[in-house]
């Protein structure tokens, strides 16, 4: 069966395993000779516990992109007097020869290989040292296991050409496997005898043949007493397999599904092969006829189809063959099949295409080892979600996480699977989420996006990360979502829409979060890649919401960053900024990013000599007159002029414009502004404006601070009274009043900020007893 992602905080036992996958040598383990992995000569545990660990190695190396496999990983379990194992799951390439051989001592219940294509016919080999334990073996699209590698000899010239050739194996059989009850061979090799290679187990329960063409099924019989479960999907039926599966008189879960798509089958299901099976498979539970073509009718007359109840009394049912089923079936499968619409159906669970319901059903029946019909479901699934309301939201979710992480690398499920995600996760679904949840889905979402380069896949999963509260949400994955839009947004052939949204996920990341995140990401090439998307729409003549996000952007990671303030520099930011005010002058938001930017950038007392130009100084100058965006464009301005009249007349280095009548327009633009604007900003810290007030060199710079605290704490009070206290604004400001130089009007301005707050602490302050 396959884990499906829960929704209750982790087991004790789930965490510690993790802790040591994560940390092997720090626990369990030792570096022989700084390669081989080594375990402590004095620990020693139980199957409970091995076999978790390998089983969780497994998924992690699957799944965790950040997570480094270990060469010698399966090395740790070779000595069965340490460590025992009992039943593992293996997939994929995570597994070789090498690996299994490690592990040959260990008397192995269980083993599910599940497409692991790098193993050969030397794991036949190991194998037959599990043979005297194994219950239950899988070898499912191990396609290359029955081949060997064989040296042709002879000519050294011939060697080098072709110097080792595949060879299937004949001879291999279960002989000796005298425990062995399940085996799943599906999508075995052609060649292969299945009966030769069977005929020796005494005893079969389950067989699972998917995938295989065999034209003749008679040696199963031989198992007519034991077997309880066949699966023959896939499989193109004749006459003669009807025949066989009838006489199978003890089984209870018959599979002769098929993928509609795949290719022409000659074979049609009648109403006779549903009654034969009905009459001779007495104790079937679970029955899968999912993709067939129904020869004939075998619904009954509509008008009684339709009438009373739904029901799942065989009695009723709408399906004429199953009338005559002792009792319900557990489990139908009529996927891709007419039948699935009828009204009465004599089955517990049925999947279908009908609902959300039949449609969960198979996604969660297919999804471990059919991948086509897995993406198929997936897509219907998407559809309900899209238009109507699903109701079984977290199974949904669940079973489309657990898809796309068992089929990372197949590109129709993490095309279908990201869509799905995105409508499962918007905001009418936000309060039935949990965190662990909402973890999971950030989690393949970003495995799909770095496994695929893919345009829908990387759109789809942009979109769905827009889902979440940024950045919080993406907080413990924060480097990894950066560097991976990054990487979109470098990418030299840009989708239009995929940009946008990057540029937007990117943008949100980098507000509101701490200075060492800020730090972090302008280290990854946050600044430098920004710049050039804005480089790039400059070329095309183009002022859209790329360019405005990068601005932003920008704005928000050089926030009281100057590390990042001094990348900008570097990095002909400047530059940029003329040329953008100059190509797009009546562009008001992108003046607003734009200057917000420049006011980070002037509080950082070592880059404003670099900002003392003729041509900067009358830019921003001219930009006080500026009535875009309200106050905002204005009031930047003045900030970044403020910032460096502090540095006082000797910091004043050119000639044109001259310091007063810079000074002068300051002052002129300061008292045009509405003491109660509205804002466009955002402060996290008043720092940089408490450091203008203690100072006499410019009065004006004092006053724009001052203006600016006003501003804030009486049309925000809420936000900006607390932080103005906590952050020692008020003896500040009490000193400001006492000094000189200060202008009068600045003065009583300060006054009344003072009040505002002294008023907002009597008002909040706690009165109940």
């Amino acid at each position: 069966a396959l884990k499906m992602a829960s929704d209750s905080p982790e087991s004790l036992m789930t965490l510690c395993t993790d802790y040591c996958l994560r940390n092997l040598e720090g626990t369990l383990c030792y570096l022989l000779d700084n390669e081989t992995l080594r375990l402590h000569p004095d620990i020693f545990l139980p199957s409970e516990i091995c076999d978790k660990l390998v089983n969780e190695y497994v998924e992690l190396v699957k799944t965790d992109s950040i997570f480094e496999p270990h060469e010698s990983f399966f090395t740790l379990f070779s000595d069965p007097r340490s460590t025992r194992l009992a039943r593992i799951h293996l997939r994929e390439h995570i597994v070789q020869d090498q690996d299994l051989e490690a592990i040959r001592k260990q008397d192995l219940i269980e083993l599910y290989l599940t497409n692991c294509e790098k193993l050969t016919a030397k794991s036949l080999q190991t194998l037959v040292s599990f043979s005297h334990t194994l219950i239950s073996l899988s070898l499912f699209g191990c396609c290359n296991i029955f081949y060997e590698e064989e040296n042709p000899g002879g000519c050294e010239d011939d060697c080098l050409v072709n110097p080792t050739r595949q060879v299937l194996v004949k001879d291999f059989t279960f002989e000796g496997f005298s425990r062995l009850r399940i085996l799943n061979l599906g999508r075995l090799i052609e060649g292969v005898n299945v009966e030769t290679l069977l005929r020796p187990l005494a005893s079969l329960a389950a067989l699972d043949l998917s995938g295989i063409q065999l034209n003749d099924v008679g040696f199963l019989t031989q198992w007519k007493d034991t077997l309880v479960s066949l699966v023959l999907y896939n499989m193109d039926l004749s006459e003669e397999h009807i025949q066989v599966i009838a006489q199978l008189h003890k089984l209870r879960h018959l599979d002769i599904s098929r993928d509609h798509l795949s290719s022409y089958y000659k074979f049609k299901l009648t109403r006779r092969v549903l009654n034969l099976f009905v009459e001779n498979l007495v104790n079937l539970t679970s029955l899968d006829i999912s993709g067939h073509t129904m020869l004939e009718n075998c619904t009954i007359p509509s008008m009684e189809e339709k009438m009373g109840q739904t029901s799942i009394e065989p009695a009723k049912s709408s399906i004429a063959p199953f009338r005559g089923l002792k009792r319900p079936l557990q489990f139908l499968g009529l996927f891709e099949t007419s039948l699935c619409r009828l009204t009465h159906i004599p089955a517990y669970k049925v999947s279908g295409d009908k609902n959300e319901e039949q449609v969960l059903n198979a996604i969660e029946a297919y999804t471990e080892h059919r991948p086509e019909i897995t993406s198929r479901a997936i897509n219907l699934l998407f559809d309900i979600a899209r238009i109507e309301r699903c109701s079984q939201l977290l199974r949904a979710l669940q079973l489309v996480i657990t898809a796309l992480k068992c089929h990372k690398d197949d590109k129709n499920i993490q095309v279908t699977g990201s869509a799905a995600l995105f409508y499962l996760t918007n905001s009418e679904y936000r309060m039935e989420q949990s965190v662990k949840l909402r973890r999971q889905v950030i989690q393949v979402v970003l495995n799909g996006m770095e496994s695929y380069q893919e345009v829908t896949v990387q759109r789809n999963c942009c979109l769905t990360l827009c889902n979440f509260s940024i950045p919080e949400e993406l907080e413990f994955q924060y480097r990894r979502v950066n560097e991976l839009l990054l990487n979109i947004l470098n990418q030299s052939r840009q989708d239009e829409s995929i940009q946008r949204i990057a540029v937007h996920l990117c943008n949100a990341l980098v507000c509101q979060v701490d200075n060492d995140h800020k730090e972090a990401v302008g280290k990854m090439g946050f600044v430098m890649t920004m710049l050039k998307l804005i480089q790039k729409k400059l070329a095309d003549k183009t002022c859209d919401q790329v360019m405005e996000f990068s601005w932003s952007a920008l704005w928000n990671i050089t926030d009281e960053t100057p590390d990042n303030c001094e990348m900008f520099l570097n990095y002909s930011g400047m530059k940029l900024f003329l040329e953008c005010l100059k190509e797009f002058p009546e562009k008001q938001e992108l003046h607003r990013n734009m200057l917000g930017l420049l006011g980070n950038v002037a509080e950082v007392k070592e880059l404003r000599p670099q900002l003392m130009t003729s041509q900067f100084i009358g830019v921003f100058s001219n930009l006080l007159e500026s009535k875009a965006d309200g106050i905002e464009v204005s009031y930047n301005a003045c900030g970044v002029l403020s910032h460096i009249m502090f540095d006082g007349p000797e910091a004043w280095g050119i000639c044109e414009p001259h310091r007063e009548e810079v000074v002068k327009r300051m002052w002129a633009a300061i008292q045009s502004w509405d003491i109660n604007s509205r804002r466009n900003i955002n402060y996290r810290s008043f720092e940089p404006i408490l450091r203008l007030l203690p100072q006499g060199i410019s009065p004006v710079s004092q006053h724009w601070a001052t203006w600016a605290l006003y501003n804030l704490v009486s049309v925000y009070p809420d936000k900006y009274c607390p932080l103005l206290i906590k952050e020692g604004g008020i003896p500040l400001l009490k000193d400001m009043i006492k000094m000189a130089s200060a202008r009068q009007e600045t003065k009583e301005m300060a006054r009344k900020v003072i009040e505002h707050c002294s008023n907002f602490k009597e008002e909040n302050m706690d009165t109940s007893r």
